[in-house]
């Protein structure tokens, strides 16, 4: 999802061009999609089956909350003040930390202790 982020600054950077629009929204919508599916599944994972419901709204809410309130109140003045082209690119940068830590987790073996039986087919008694 980071990475779609580049190629936003590519096409501010090219300019008009409708089949560079087009493969940008597409990679956008791919790696969005992905990406949110991805989001969802994890969190469903992480929480308690009794309580799903309620945990995962708990948690999407907040997210949901936090990511409005600090990108709604920051972005058109970064835009202003960076352009597009450096705008788009600082996402990317920003987005990297995020790649790294799952980087980290992933070959350290604790998303897989994370999410421990979840999404394990159980054998039949």
């Amino acid at each position: 999802m980071a990475v779609s982020n580049l190629s936003f600054a590519l096409l501010a950077w090219v300019g008009h061009s409708n089949a560079l629009l087009g493969f940008t929204i597409g990679f956008e919508n791919i790696a969005s999609g992905i990406g949110g599916v991805v989001v969802v599944a994890y969190l469903s994972a992480l929480c308690n089956l009794a309580y799903t419901a309620t945990q995962f709204a708990l948690l999407s809410a907040a997210s949901s909350v936090v990511g409005r309130v600090v990108t709604g109140t920051t972005a058109g003045a970064l835009i202003e003040s960076l352009g597009y082209v450096q705008f788009y690119l600082l996402t990317t940068v920003i987005a990297l930390p995020g790649v790294l830590l799952y980087l980290f987790m992933l070959r350290a073996g604790l998303i897989e202790r994370s999410l421990g039986d979840a999404g394990r087919i159980q054998p039949a008694d």
